[in-house]
């Protein structure tokens, strides 16, 4: 078997690795090499044969006991988590007979939403994002294959995300045992893109409470949340911009696996998606208008500071004067021209009321100029947005369909 190809690049971030292509066939290998991930879990299929009257679920060990369900009556779905065995991922093909380019992009698990059609079988490729514990934005590929009678499923990490889609198979009146395998091709696309609302959710949240903190909080201290979340709205659109041309090609080809009522459906998952990347840029440039306001305030506490130690020089700059006039060392004695001021009886009160006199008189023609005692406060136009925006905006999230 042919060893995997490794960068040498030690990994720094798991934010960082997002953003990499993480290929592990060496370049010049043939097309179709199967190398999973050494870290994938073992394969576990779970099969699940409709009919409208009954259900049958159980989960096998050998691919080759696919054969005997395919020959019954009805359809099956093949649920395969955890593509971690060449072998067993290359019987699963033959059952079905999936294209090995295909399977290729199946373990490869850097693959952008796409479809894609192999000798009549229908292949779908999508990312389910979620949360990870420290907040940072995750996603992982669901591989969906759609054939006249089957529906195969590959899911890379532990775990089912599919749960609310198999307690829907129970009920006997559900479209997804009349419908066949297209319509739960669309109910699994469906789930996926709404897993981005609670993401989107999550996000506008923190944009809020950032909102919040620039105003009373350092700026440089919130200037860093606010490039974090610059980068997961990047990460987000990233990976749910393909997503659209996805659906649009459902919409448009593939007539003869997709009946008119599944693509009537599938409009609505168009909605969602466009509904989704408005938000996602609405939020991009939300961003950027804080840290643009977070910048502003940098750059204004900047020149306050400054516009203070310019006053504070200004004003003893006429005091280093008088003061280093009284300073010389002439001998009034010589000459009467002498600094006659050092003779006198007050001559050193005197000179602390003039620079009183010249100090008090700067801070007054600073004051009636407006450079110090007026507020010039920044406009909150950038950072705050009108109420009916504000309004809308929480009115539309509290529209977003939950997940399933």
């Amino acid at each position: 078997m042919i060893q995997g190809y490794h960068s040498p690049e030690p990994r720094k971030s798991r934010r960082s690795t997002r953003y990499r292509i993480r290929r592990r066939t060496p370049p010049g290998a043939a097309p179709g090499t199967i190398i999973p991930e050494p870290t994938s879990q073992p394969p576990r299929i779970t099969l699940t044969h409709v009919l409208p009257e009954s259900l049958e679920e159980q989960e096998i060990q050998q691919p080759a006991m696919i054969r005997s369900w395919l020959s019954r009556p009805g359809w099956i779905w093949c649920d395969i988590d955890g593509p971690g065995d060449s072998q067993f991922i290359s019987e699963v093909a033959q059952v079905f007979n999936l294209h090995p380019l295909a399977l290729e992009d199946v373990v490869n698990t850097h693959q952008r939403a796409k479809v894609e059609e192999y000798n009549g079988t229908l292949f779908i490729t999508m990312r389910l994002p979620h949360i990870a514990e420290n907040g940072i934005i995750e996603s992982e590929q669901i591989s969906i294959f759609l054939g006249p009678n089957f529906l195969v499923s590959f899911q890379p990490r532990p775990g089912d995300a599919f749960t609310c889609i198999r307690k829907r198979f129970h009920n006997p009146e559900s479209p997804l045992r009349q419908l066949g395998p297209s319509y739960l091709a669309y109910s699994l696309i469906d789930l996926i893109i709404d897993h981005y609302f609670p993401v989107l959710d999550f996000l506008g949240e923190k944009l809020e409470s950032l909102e919040e903190k620039v105003t009373s909080a350092d700026a440089r201290k919130v200037l860093r949340e606010i490039h974090d979340l610059r980068r997961e709205l990047l990460y987000l659109r990233r990976i749910l911009w393909p997503h659209r041309d996805a659906v649009q090609s459902l919409l448009r080809d593939y007539l003869t696996l997709l009946p008119k009522i599944v693509r009537v459906h599938l409009r609505d998952c168009w909605d969602h998606v466009v509904l989704l990347l408005d938000l996602t840029e609405t939020y991009r440039e939300l961003c950027a208008d804080l840290r643009d306001y977070c910048l502003s305030a940098i750059s204004n506490r900047m020149n306050e500071v400054m516009k203070w130690l310019t006053l504070i020089a200004t004003i003893f700059i006429p005091l280093s004067f008088i003061a280093g006039v009284y300073g010389m060392n002439f001998d009034p004695d010589a000459s009467p021209w002498n600094m006659p001021e050092l003779r006198w009886y007050y001559g050193y009160p005197f000179s602390l009321l003039l620079m009183l006199a010249v100090a008090t008189l700067m801070i007054w023609v600073f004051y009636r100029r407006g450079w110090i005692g007026q507020d010039w406060p920044i406009s909150d136009s950038v950072l705050h947005r009108s109420p009916a925006t504000r309004v809308e905006n929480q009115a539309s999230r509290r529209d977003m369909p939950s997940p399933g």
